[in-house]
């Protein structure tokens, strides 16, 4: 399964369900599922990497719920109005298809849908025509344990503490980690970046580029349960993640929890989380991204952000809201 968010969220629900009276299983691609089989599936992501699977579990009449994980830099009237285009075009030539498709029948064909942020509801109501009736917000989560990671852990391995981190793949244009790498390097301050490098042109472009700031130290991925990780967040002073937009960036989310002042992309719902608890930049300037970080260095210690999250995302309270919806979902026998 690929790293990221996505994954992250799967795993994270499932591991509660029990703690709800839910019995829920990783899906099996080569096992046959018929109806009667189960009480519903839960899809993540709203794409066409799901279409083909969502469209199947429909003709065999078995229940969907789907997070859809949408954000557009678009309005939801754009959206609509992309949508109905699309529609068209579809009546005039078979295989002509555009992304809102997928995403409207995905949703629409769903039982309920469980998006993230009340902007990605809105979105997918008035942009994919989903009734509001289908639809419950559910936040992304973060685990309990990043609020007791040892920072030791880290600052023995390499002798840092209260350094700048960020935490995300690198190398993929929305992350965003060379226009961070290039405000790091303009700040007198240790910092590391812990990300698995993609291959090809962005991911060497960062490598390149860190190599070049003596400040930077980058690390090529650690596993999501890596104690090295949590101590990683425990150790840091402030967390960035300047990406195009997040939903809402669960590594933030962790590393709140774990202590460490956030600095932040303003889009994809990551307000609803952060309120006024976080630094907000402007993703496409490196000069925000330094300031916003020289901003948060200089920021007394508070724990509101970490109280914050610990009371609201952790994945049990996801797990009880999402195991509600499922029942929503099912008139009360998913179990």
């Amino acid at each position: 399964m690929i790293h990221g968010g996505p994954n992250t969220q799967i795993r994270g629900t499932l591991r509660h369900m029990p703690q709800q009276g839910v019995q829920a299983l990783f899906f099996d691609s080569w096992k046959p599922l018929r109806a009667g089989e189960c009480d519903l599936v839960h899809l993540f992501g709203a794409n066409i990497g799901t279409y083909h699977l969502a469209r199947e579990l429909r003709g065999e009449g078995i229940p969907t719920v789907v997070s859809p994980i949408l954000f557009s830099t678009h309005s939801p009237t754009f959206v609509r109005v992309g949508l109905a285009g699309s529609r068209l075009l579809q009546k005039l030539g078979a295989g002509l298809w555009s992304d809102y498709v997928f995403q409207a029948d995905i949703c629409n064909w769903a039982r309920k849908v469980l998006p993230n942020t009340r902007a990605e509801a809105e979105l997918v109501a008035k942009g994919l025509g989903v009734p509001q009736a289908n639809l419950r917000v559910i936040p992304n989560g973060v685990d309990e344990r990043f609020a007791d990671a040892d920072p030791s852990i880290f600052r023995n391995r390499y002798g840092l503490k209260d350094f700048i981190l960020n935490v995300g793949h690198v190398g993929p244009g929305r992350k965003n980690t060379l226009r961070l790498i290039r405000a790091l390097g303009g700040i007198d301050h240790p910092a590391v970046i812990i990300g698995r490098i993609t291959k090809g042109h962005g991911g060497e472009e960062c490598v390149h580029e860190a190599s070049k700031r003596r400040n930077i130290l980058l690390i090529d991925g650690l596993d999501h349960d890596s104690p090295l990780l949590a101590s990683a967040y425990a150790a840091c002073r402030v967390f960035v993640l300047p990406s195009l937009f997040e939903t809402p960036g669960i590594a933030a989310l962790e590393a709140a929890l774990a202590g460490a002042r956030v600095v932040i992309t303003p889009y994809g719902g990551t307000k609803e989380y952060f309120e006024d608890m976080a630094t907000y930049v402007d993703p496409e300037s490196v000069e925000s991204i330094r300031a916003a970080v020289f901003a948060a260095l200089d920021e007394k210690e508070s724990h509101r952000l970490r109280n914050h999250v610990r009371s609201n995302f952790l994945w049990q309270e996801v797990a009880r809201k999402t195991a509600l919806a499922y029942r929503e979902a099912t008139g009360g026998t998913a179990a």
